[in-house]
């Protein structure tokens, strides 16, 4: 066992204004000058990063990575691992659990992708989140409450996500749940050495701690109707999660040891699966596959199983597992099945390594095409067959090739193929589709009240299901205002608000009630500046990337386990940053979009037009201003800018 950094191959430095072959200096002569005078001088433009654009959850993460990095200053009283958190936790409540286990596609997006390597947002999301659990950080309490009840069908992400930023409303919010426990997929689909329990109880229940109240073991259309919901609630959110997994579409697939993966990691989670056959095959290719593969190989098996003691009858809850038997348990054999190749795999690269590392045979193009049956009825072989995988018009397309059939034996035959919604006693809101139709604002159409969000409107991510949450929140809360529904933005995250900066700065903002010309004396707007993070996503082209050098990656330490070490190893891997590695990941941060006080439009400036706002008045985003009483429209400034948030205008 071996506690090893992430391993990421690191491209070279590649910045290059001119390439090979070119022979003439690049001119905006058209472009600038007209006459022999300019008629374009610098604005400053706040744009949306890729990574914000990428976040399901919607995630300020430039603004908690300034915070991080100190440029961001917080407010007197107030240490910058709150000020952060807090700025975080505006999108997404689960900051811990989402360090851990987001694939995060803020990563794949980040424009430093161009420069080297990415910048490691999870993993500050991941220390900012533990820091908040080891800190005992509460949110605040809204001032007053509304009197408007809301009821929240389902305890998942979606459902959490909801009820927390209702609650920060000031609604009343109650969520019905028929388990046990809230946390819906996160606890009863991931294994705990992913997302471990207390961390997750942690973060429930500082939701909780706003007032939310819950009704578990409360089924509705069993314990309640919907009627009696309607005539209790004002609004309603439908987080319903699709919690029942699709069985193999092939011959033989309703054996008894032929099970989904939803049913194989509840019986894990709830402690009833103690071990499994002595040779496992897995049939998917996402993180679920790959969750219910590494949980087979830990638990292992046992030689001498009684008829009730087989692991499919633990998973349909029939018996659990005795612990003293599993105390004899022998290392499995895990095989999984995907129809991609390997590299292609829509599970998280670095999960597909640590099973690799742990002993798992991952078969790659294969289809599965039959379950063989034995003379008892359980299945002994899994039937696959080499096959060609492609997206084509945005449906999968699967070519079998013809004679390449083989055979892999089983004990136990897990499908992780996907999942569906259980429209039980809400057979009202199903669109014939196992889906529930809603709008931008996720109400449910034609349905005034009534919201929706997570699996049950696309299977995704949690933090998709948790951005559906807070979008959804939003509607419910005009809805109860008897406001009109707003359009959703074009890009619809959080973002850096230098307004709301600017007032804890201390500085009076008016407002503007008569025409004016010009802003630069106003206090009403800020001159010469637009925020376009609504719309406008900067792409690495519109940076000065020659700015940034090579900057390692601080990577988190992730505990590696040979095929011995996995069988009953059932600690966390994943190892959170130290204080400083946070710091010093975050100031790799290149700040796309929004000014992050480099200098050098200062200090390039030919005619001394740009300069610093005097420090009383001064904050992030409002760092440099211009004088355009000297400003000549030479362009360097906006050239010379690394994050792009200089750009010419005033002429177009």
């Amino acid at each position: 066992m071996s506690a090893n950094p992430e391993t990421i191959a690191v491209k070279p430095l590649n910045f290059r204004r001119y390439k090979d072959g070119d022979t003439k200096v690049k001119t905006w002569q058209a472009k600038i000058f007209d006459a022999g005078h300019s008629h374009k001088c610098p604005t400053y433009i706040q744009s949306t990063p890729p990574c914000q654009g990428s976040c399901p959850a919607g995630e300020d993460i430039r603004g908690y990575l300034n915070i991080v990095r100190g440029i961001e200053k917080p407010p007197a009283g107030m240490v910058w691992q709150e000020y952060a958190f807090r700025r975080l936790t505006e999108a997404n409540p689960f900051p811990s659990v989402m360090g851990r286990v987001c694939p995060a596609p803020c990563e794949s997006g980040c424009n430093r992708n161009e420069l080297e390597d990415f910048v490691g947002i999870n993993s500050v999301e991941h220390f900012l989140g533990d820091y908040a659990i080891k800190n005992k950080l509460a949110y605040n309490k809204p001032a007053q409450l509304t009197g408007k009840t809301v009821a929240v069908i389902g305890g998942g992400p979606a459902g959490m996500s909801t009820a927390y930023q209702l609650a920060l409303k000031g609604h009343s919010v109650t969520i019905f749940d028929e388990r046990a426990e809230l946390g819906g997929m996160m606890r009863y689909g991931i294994p705990g050495f992913r997302t471990p329990r207390d961390v997750l109880d942690a973060e429930i229940q500082r939701i909780l701690d706003l007032g939310v109240n819950v009704r578990m073991n409360c089924r509705i259309g069993t314990d309640i109707t919907m009627a009696q919901i309607r005539e209790q609630f004002q609004a309603v959110f439908l987080g319903l999660g699709a919690q029942a997994g699709r069985a193999l579409p092939v011959a033989g697939a309703d054996a008894p040891n032929c099970v989904t993966a939803t049913s194989f990691l509840k019986a894990f989670n709830d402690g009833r699966l103690r071990h499994v056959g002595k040779r496992v095959v897995v049939i998917g290719g996402g993180d679920t596959s790959i969750d219910v593969a590494t949980v087979a190989r830990r638990l292992g098996h046992i030689d001498k199983v009684h008829e009730s003691d087989r692991p499919e009858h633990a998973i349909a809850g029939h018996v659990a597992h005795d612990v003293a038997a599993a105390s004899v348990r022998q290392g499995a054999e895990v095989t999984l099945t995907t129809i991609f190749d390997i590299a292609k795999m829509q599970a998280s690269k670095h999960e597909v390594e640590h099973a690799l590392s742990e002993g798992i045979t991952i078969r790659g193009g294969m289809a599965p095409v039959a379950v063989i049956r034995g003379e008892d009825g359980r299945a002994v072989a899994l039937r696959i067959m080499r096959c060609e995988a492609k997206m084509v018009g945005g449906r999968l397309d699967i070519k079998n090739i013809e004679g390449t059939e083989e055979d892999i034996p089983a004990d136990l035959i897990v499908s992780a193929i996907g999942q569906s919604v259980d429209f039980t006693g809400l057979e009202e809101f199903n669109n014939g589709k196992g889906a529930i139709n809603s709008d931008k604002n996720y109400q449910v159409q034609g349905q005034p009240g009534f919201f929706v969000g997570g699996d049950v409107v696309r299977p995704h991510l949690l933090t998709t299901a948790i951005g559906h949450g807070a979008i959804a929140a939003d509607g419910i809360d005009r809805f109860l205002q008897h406001e009109a529904m707003e359009k959703r933005p074009k890009i619809d995250v959080h973002t850096f608000d230098l307004t709301r900066k600017l007032i804890e700065k201390g500085m009076n903002l008016t407002e503007v009630h008569e025409p004016t010309r010009g802003t630069d004396k106003s206090t009403a707007a800020i001159h010469n500046f637009d925020n376009r993070s609504d719309r406008y996503v900067i792409s690495h082209k519109e940076l000065f990337l020659g700015h940034f050098g090579f900057a390692p990656r601080n990577k988190r330490g992730i505990v590696s386990l040979t095929a011995e070490e996995a069988l009953d190893n059932f600690e966390e891997r994943l190892q959170p940053l130290l204080e400083a590695q946070a710091v010093g990941e975050a100031k790799r941060c290149m700040s796309c979009g929004q000014c992050f006080e480099c200098d050098n439009c200062v200090v390039y400036c030919p005619q001394v037009a740009v300069f610093k706002v005097p420090k009383a008045k001064s904050t992030i985003g409002r760092y440099v201003d211009t004088d355009y009483s000297k400003c000549i429209g030479c362009h360097i400034c906006a050239d010379v800018c690394p994050t792009g948030y200089i750009q010419m205008g005033l002429g177009e």
